[in-house]
């Protein structure tokens, strides 16, 4: 038993960390020429806080405010329209930028505050007649810089501005000599702990921990891509009572159990059944099974080791998809914050948020009619003990400011009654500000009648079969294509890897992830249409579009300069723009579509321009510039890849 643990509640008057002030959005600077001192000035003086037209909560901040915002384009816009607002409407208060891309044909982005505020100083003796007016003193007050080309008025007082293609293409090329990560999005984090994949052990993994494994490990590479130190925990189910009826079966199977290795104990689903069904039909055994848990949470020397050895089989199973999917976990399963529990309690207790009820301990939650149980009638702990001690130890021992739970919509109500309980306690703030837990729901995998997908024999999909399954139709697509004389083995057998797998992450991540979706092979493996097929073997076509010139391109970088004169390659290199703001959506929203939906429309985009007769690249007298426009489609491609946990291809 632990002595009671020191609970983080905040005092009256919150420290930095629990208020958002610390996360307070910095003005961004950009290639600014003030007109006048005063405008100078009051770019040191503009607000903090930044809300872009999307009402999502922007995840971008800064250092110091002479630190350069050099990808997102949202965010250096409202900077120049933060000083516009202070000039316009010196004596309204927090007036926040909003900044949106525009759909129609006047600009790139607009500005669209002149209804809102005219709402608000109407009547105020303002010398404005309307929201045109407010509009127009919002474009005239815009302090002059190299971003902007021009800016209009239209409606009722949107502010249409149109981006210097010069900049953009100055923008375009710096990232090329500079690297891609000077786009990354700046989080007002620095830890996070993403909880994802967490299967239990002794049983397989099925396609619930596929959707976790595969959205999980895409956040936590968009947040490390924006910098942020990420603790990729698998919470695996490695304690409770079925370990008792687990042990005993081993025990009665393999009297040297330390013996018993995966190959011997065999299918694992098969092992839990049969033990399982051991305890449900033979008293004697389910009686072992139950003194077996005693024992173990005893700390008895002979069950922990076998307890340990079916843990390590699992993990060698587990290995078997993570391998295969490139992902990589820390484990930190339930028994890890067992011996925190009893402390946490205690402590919880204490503070007066634990009651009796019905035998049980229970912490009530306003608005929810069940209470979370903490501990049940009989004395044990749950899932809820678990996850409160978990909550506890990210947020006051790995001093997490983020903690993301990867897990199925079904698991909604109990992870918003364990924050709304941790609230309580005041281990996370009020409202939505740092440090703060979101839980990442997902819909089902669906078979093709519209079913929770099973295989025929309504077992649950084995994800090493299925992982296998997709590498082997695409291999032998591939060799279906002739690439088996003109590849290496070696070659036939990392493109396999990377479309097959590619292509079941891709098909689960480009939908929103709160849907369910129908798994069919041979749709996510056309190699036409919104499929990781199709998009690998475009970047594979840039590629070879390169290395056919015959020329370096990291000389071009350095030496060559990117215009951006037609109307395709502006179209292309504005969208290649865009990339760190959607991105950084994708962060604040836990929605990797939306990478997929961008990276997509880029591969769209990128077709359009290059089909087009009037924008030759090899031989072109712009063949220089349209080999860097090339290969910025390509890093940002790869870096989308790398987002989504897909590795490129570079030849067809």
């Amino acid at each position: 038993m632990l002595t009671p643990l020191t609970l983080l509640v905040p005092p009256a008057s919150p420290p930095s960390l629990f208020s958002f002030n610390r996360f307070s959005h910095f003005p961004f600077s950009t290639s600014i020429s003030a007109t006048t001192t005063s405008a100078s000035d009051l770019l040191r003086v503009v607000s903090r806080r930044l809300v872009l037209a999307t009402k999502t909560q922007s995840i971008t901040t800064m250092a110091s405010q002479e630190e350069e915002c050099k990808g997102n384009l949202k965010a250096q816009l409202a900077k120049l329209f933060e000083v516009s607002l202070k000039v316009t409407v010196p004596n309204e208060a927090d007036v926040d930028p909003l900044i949106a891309a525009c759909t129609g044909k006047f600009g790139d982005y607009q500005c669209n505050n002149a209804m809102g505020l005219w709402s608000k100083i109407k009547g105020k003796g303002t010398q404005f007649r309307g929201p045109p007016a407010v509009g127009e003193a919002i474009k005239n007050n815009l302090p002059t810089s190299e971003m902007i080309d021009s800016c209009s008025v239209a409606g009722p007082g949107f502010v249409n501005v149109v981006l210097s293609k010069n900049w953009m293409a100055k923008s375009i090329q710096k990232m090329l000599v500079e690297g891609i990560d000077t786009w990354a999005p700046q989080p007002p984090v620095k830890t996070a702990v993403v909880d994802f994949s967490s299967p239990n052990i002794a049983k397989e993994m099925h396609v619930g921990h596929l959707r976790s494994t595969i959205i999980g490990d895409t956040l936590a590479r968009m947040l490390e891509f924006s910098k942020v130190k990420v603790l990729r925990r698998n919470h695996v189910g490695d304690w409770g009572t079925q370990f008792g009826m687990l042990i005993e079966f081993l025990f009665e199977k393999f009297p040297n159990f330390e013996d018993a290795t995966e190959t011997a104990i065999g299918d694992l689903q098969a092992f839990y059944k049969a033990s399982k069904q051991r305890f449900d039909s033979d008293p004697a055994f389910k009686e072992r099974g139950q003194q077996a848990v005693v024992r173990l949470q005893g700390g008895e020397e002979k069950y922990r080791r076998a307890w340990a050895q079916i843990c390590e089989i699992s993990r060698t199973e587990f290995h078997k998809v993570y391998q295969r999917l490139g992902v990589h976990l820390e484990e930190k399963g339930e028994s890890f914050y067992n011996p925190y529990i009893p402390g946490v309690i205690e402590g919880l207790t204490k503070q007066g948020l634990v009651e009796e009820s019905q035998g049980a301990r229970v912490i009530f939650i306003e608005g929810i009619n069940i209470p979370l149980i903490v501990v049940k009638s009989d004395g044990g702990f749950n899932y809820a003990s678990t996850d409160l001690a978990a909550l506890w130890y990210r947020l006051n021992e790995e001093k997490a400011e983020w903690i993301i739970y990867v897990t199925d919509v079904g698991q909604q109500q109990h992870f918003d009654m364990v924050f709304k309980a941790a609230k309580r306690a005041g281990w996370l703030p009020q409202g939505d500000n740092y440090p703060k837990a979101s839980h990442v729901g997902f819909g089902l995998v669906l078979g093709e009648d519209g079913k929770r997908f099973r295989t025929r024999n309504t077992e649950v999909v084995r994800l090493v079969d299925l992982l296998d399954e997709a590498k082997n139709r695409s291999k032998a697509a591939l060799i279906e294509r002739g690439k088996g004389e003109e590849w290496t083995e070696e070659e036939i057998e990392s493109t396999a890897d990377a479309v097959g797998y590619g292509a079941v992450k891709y098909a689960d991540l480009k939908s929103n992830r709160l849907t369910n979706y129908t798994f069919n092979f041979d749709q996510m493996l056309n190699d036409k249409g919104n499929t990781a097929v199709y998009l690998l073997y475009a970047h594979a076509r840039i590629c070879s579009i390169i290395r056919r010139s015959g020329k370096d391109v990291e000389e071009l970088k350095n030496k060559g300069t990117l215009v951006l004169e037609h109307k395709d390659e502006r179209d292309l290199g504005l969208h290649l723009l865009q990339f760190a703001e959607v991105v950084e959506e994708a962060c604040t929203n836990l929605l990797p579509n939306v990478v997929c939906d961008y990276l997509y429309n880029l591969s769209e985009i990128f077709s359009k321009f290059y089909s087009n007769a009037e924008c030759k690249v090899i031989g072109s007298d712009k063949e220089t510039s349209r080999l860097l426009l090339c290969e910025a489609t390509a890093v940002v491609m790869r870096k989308c890849f790398n987002l989504l946990g897909i590795t490129p291809i570079y030849k067809i």
